[in-house]
């Protein structure tokens, strides 16, 4: 078995398609089907049924599928760890971001391993929660940020960071005539929410407290990233809910946040890692985390959130 069989099992895996997959991968269709079969022959199994209308995965081949893009991210790693070794690191941190938003207390603390330890490399990769669990569990990641402590067995999920859930209002809305804002009158408005792909800890804590309502809320749309949530909220399209922080950092003009009636609920960052004892370097990061928390250091990167942030 060779990269090139594994390569052009992923392309006719996404495409579904063998003339589709053949012009992804800049070759001719009749190579490709060789490649295919020489690549089921040697595991012994049917990666694909075909037929002259369609072209689907088996069992087997839905397995392999599961399997093969770690096999590339590995690869990845291991070239950049040769190059970060090259340049004059002498470790790396791999951190796993999920849910779309980024903890606002993250650059807090990636400059305070930073200054700590120059000589460490820090990594950081975008992925689903669901990735994110499936990474630190194959060694793909050394830790993770999520807004879900839902991660099954075998992963800790160390609550670090709460931030207080606010309304992200566009200016000169009605509901500012509240200074604190009934969840029945939010209710009332299209609301942008987090796509539940991308998004999954943050949805589920956002749907706990939306279940506490009677009424269902109105999507107007579901995004991947809190840039793009502010920007629909400053054009006037829709409510936004997202933690205060987040909000105040918001380059975003025009946004008006303000605080839920009742008790704020709190939005929860948890770390995740697997459910092992950790290694020094692990540890050393894990405290430099719950000491962002505390507050007791770079306080020039943390601020308070303003009840409004508009101009």
């Amino acid at each position: 078995m060779e990269f090139r069989h594994l390569r052009y099992f992923i392309a006719v895996a996404e495409e579904l398609n063998f003339t589709r997959a053949a012009q992804r991968v800049h070759i001719d269709q009749s190579p490709l089907s060789r490649t295919i079969k020489e690549l089921e022959e040697d595991l012994g199994a049917q990666l694909f049924v075909r037929t002259t209308r369609s072209t689907r995965l088996t069992r087997a081949g839905k397995l392999f599928l599961e399997h093969v893009p770690r096999i590339f991210t590995a690869l990845e790693q291991a070239r950049d760890s040769v190059k970060a070794a090259a340049n004059g690191f002498h470790g790396q941190m791999r951190i796993a971001l999920s849910d779309g938003i980024t903890p606002s207390r993250l650059p807090a603390l990636l400059a305070m391993c930073r200054e700590e330890e120059p000589e460490v490399e820090i990594r950081l990769f975008e992925v689903p929660l669901a990735q994110q669990i499936k990474g630190l569990h194959d060694d793909l990641y050394d830790v993770g940020f999520a807004q879900s402590a839902e991660v099954g067995d075998g992963i800790a999920a160390l609550p670090v960071w709460n931030d207080p859930l606010l309304v992200a209002v566009p200016a000169r809305h009605d509901l500012l005539k509240y200074k604190r804002i009934p969840l029945d009158e939010v209710l009332r408005y299209p609301l942008v929410m987090g796509d539940p792909l991308f998004c999954e800890g943050y949805c589920r804590q956002i749907e706990r407290v939306l279940r506490t309502a009677d009424q269902e809320p109105l999507v107007a749309e579901q995004v991947i990233s809190l840039d793009l949530m502010m920007a629909m909220v400053a054009a006037g399209m829709a409510l936004g809910l997202a933690g205060a922080s987040q909000i105040n950092g918001s380059r975003e003009p025009g946004i008006v946040a303000r605080p839920l009636a009742g008790r704020p609920p709190m939005l929860t960052t948890y770390l995740l890692r697997l459910d092992a004892e950790p290694s020094e370097n692990l540890s050393r990061f894990i405290e430099r985390a719950m000491t962002v928390v505390k507050g007791r250091r770079a306080p020039q990167l943390e601020s308070d959130v303003d009840e409004e942030i508009a101009p």
